[in-house]
């Protein structure tokens, strides 16, 4: 089996084509929320990895259509069941100018006007994109979302969709023990749940470089005394999870074994902490 590359990663260079492309990823998440109907713990809303970059997948509404941010060629791309397509190109592109060109691509092929008028603008995020950067940050997200695979296939609960969040940019996947926390509605998944989230994110206001979080809830007692492997640490400003610095994996000479090791030794401590015991 191909091992899995991760390529290195310029904290500083990739921020401003980051932050442009948050933006752009929340027009995409816009129209998820105002043309799917709601699943639990929001993943109607959530964008799919895809081989060019990140795509809404398609979406079954008035008008049958894909929006898609293909990271690779420097497009956003939209298509509808008729064949037609939206190719907006995204260098120099502000996210309102994004917003207000696919919504009138798909108000021409039939979507109700009242449907795009739910849709933001987002921010008006100012353009910032690089397409070499992008290319960088798309194989990144590749290899991230090909390392949740590999996790994924050996887990037997329920696990969510390997999904990219447009509210905070960052590639996730949940494991799901199925069960509940008492005095909790169980109505309300995102209350009720147990959890694990693992997840990948480009740097935000609390972790300015790219890093790996894993965390649970609710937070059994045991986990921040965990031994954790040279390189991750707990974290407990902000949120409480252990944390990976992008760079410190990249370092590392098998990445690959690293990261699955972090992550199937925490889902195990996940397990014997968060299923019931018999």
């Amino acid at each position: 089996m191909t091992k899995i590359r991760f390529p290195a990663l310029d904290a500083n260079a990739i921020v401003a084509t980051r932050d442009t492309l948050h933006g752009y990823s929340r027009i995409l998440g816009d129209w998820l929320k105002a043309c799917r109907g709601r699943r639990k713990h929001w993943w109607h809303a959530s964008l799919r990895p895809s081989l060019a970059g990140l795509t809404t997948g398609v979406v079954h509404a008035d008008v049958r259509f894909e929006l898609e941010l293909d990271l690779r060629d420097g497009l956003l791309v939209g298509r509808v069941a008729s064949g037609d397509e939206l190719r907006e190109p995204l260098v120099g592109q502000s996210s309102a100018a994004l917003a207000a060109a696919v919504a009138e691509f798909l108000v021409a092929e039939g979507m109700p006007d009242g449907v795009a008028a739910t849709v933001s603008e987002s921010e008006k995020i100012t353009p910032g994109y690089s397409a070499e950067m992008a290319a960088v940050m798309a194989e990144a997200l590749a290899a991230v979302a090909a390392a949740f695979e590999a996790l994924r296939a050996g887990i037997v609960e329920e696990t969510s969709p390997i999904q990219l969040w447009p509210h905070h940019f960052d590639l996730s996947m949940l494991w799901l023990p199925g069960t509940k926390i008492p005095g909790q509605d169980p109505g309300d998944e995102e209350h009720s749940d147990k959890q694990m989230n693992f997840g990948f994110g480009f740097g935000d206001d609390g972790i300015p470089e790219p890093y790996f979080y894993i965390t649970a809830y609710p937070l059994p007692e045991t986990f921040p005394n965990l031994a954790l492997p040279p390189g991750t640490q707990w974290k407990s400003e902000g949120f409480s999870g252990a944390v990976l610095a992008y760079r410190d994996l990249h370092a590392i000479a098998d990445p690959e074994d690293y990261l699955l090791s972090l992550w199937n030794g925490l889902l195990a401590a996940g397990r014997d902490q968060m299923l019931p015991r018999c």
